[in-house]
């Protein structure tokens, strides 16, 4: 009660603005709450079963499935379940103090090789999966780590070579990101789907996700490279000399003592890219592949669950704020662990 008189009720004005913000709040999530819980239905396998008048979870429970796999074949997606444990573990190792970073990074390349042939297959008896098939969140995770990964080390080049002090690897790095900065994705994609296969020999040709995730991970490393720019200006000069003294090279200076410092100094605003670049996967839709909300918007169509557009929503705004929001949470961590104290 003391917190709630000292925040909320200690003048008339806060006085004012929490009752209008409770009349606000109880105004919107008391019939929201109703809709989406108490009045819900909740069991069934048909649209019948929705009788209630309130949102009709059937939907979303008949087709979980679908929105997590896409059209990935039913018996293999043992195969994917194993995929997301593998990514767990590699980035439970990444950010566990006790583990080197050198190993942290060789468990995330021998993951990631492993990931992609497990879910291809094609080897070891694993039948061949065509990407056309993939979907759902499983399309989303793969283009957000697959762009990540791919993308990081051009950031790291593009953000030096913006400020060396050779005039042609400068200017070349400068237009490289100008140049992806001022496009839409949305264009990127279009280019790497559609244009692409025009200038290719006749015969050639490059999966569509392979092209998707290169344009994507080009995207991302624009963007990126800025924000790990801005970390290296706030290096100050005596680290540069510091590691002078040491006798270190240019590329042990920047491994060993630069680097580090300026990615911590930068970790708020790379984890804001990799949220955008998480949701930014919406527009493959676009290029003809049904990540998450893709694959919920393609269902929506089917003449059974007709008129469930709000469920399918609500149902998609969750799950992205939920994992948005958890790795926000693992941000604060990382700060907390590098040192890195909020004000």
């Amino acid at each position: 009660m003391s917190w709630v008189r000292e925040n909320l009720f200690s003048s008339w004005g806060n006085t004012l603005t929490s009752c209008f913000i409770g009349f606000v709040l109880a105004w919107a999530l008391v019939p929201f709450v109703d809709w989406a819980v108490i009045s819900a239905d909740w069991g069934g396998s048909k649209r019948t079963d929705c009788n209630s008048g309130g949102a009709c979870w059937v939907y979303v429970i008949q087709r979980f499935d679908q929105f997590m796999y896409g059209f990935y074949p039913v018996s293999e997606r043992w195969r994917v379940d194993v995929v997301g444990i593998l990514l767990v573990v590699a980035l439970t190792l990444f950010f566990w103090p006790r583990v080197s970073a050198r190993l942290a990074l060789l468990c995330w390349a021998l993951a990631l090789f492993f990931c992609w042939f497990l879910l291809t297959g094609g080897v070891l008896a694993l039948p061949y999966v065509e990407t056309r098939l993939w979907g759902g969140m499983m399309l989303t995770v793969v283009l957000t780590v697959g762009g990540l990964v791919l993308a990081f080390p051009v950031a790291i080049l593009l953000a030096l070579g913006r400020r060396s002090s050779l005039p042609l690897v400068r200017i070349s790095c400068t237009a490289f990101i100008e140049l992806w900065r001022g496009v839409p994705l949305i264009t990127v994609l279009f280019m790497a789907s559609v244009m692409l296969p025009l200038f290719l020999p006749d015969g050639a040709g490059v999966d569509k996700l392979l092209r998707a995730l290169i344009g994507v991970s080009l995207f991302a490393g624009a963007y990126l490279a800025e924000v790990i720019r801005g970390g290296l200006q706030a290096i100050l000069r005596g680290q540069y000399e510091a590691a002078a003294a040491l006798g270190l090279g240019y590329w042990k200076t920047m491994t060993y003592v630069i680097m580090p410092q300026a990615l911590r100094h930068v970790i708020p605003g790379l984890l804001n890219t990799i949220i955008a670049l998480f949701k930014d996967t919406t527009l493959v839709l676009i290029i003809g592949m049904f990540d998450f909300l893709g694959i919920i918007q393609a269902s929506l169509n089917d003449q059974e669950w007709l008129g469930l557009a709000a469920e399918g929503y609500v149902f998609a705004a969750l799950i992205y704020w939920s994992i948005c929001y958890s790795l926000s949470r693992l941000s604060i961590k990382v700060e907390q662990h590098s040192g890195v104290h909020r004000v």
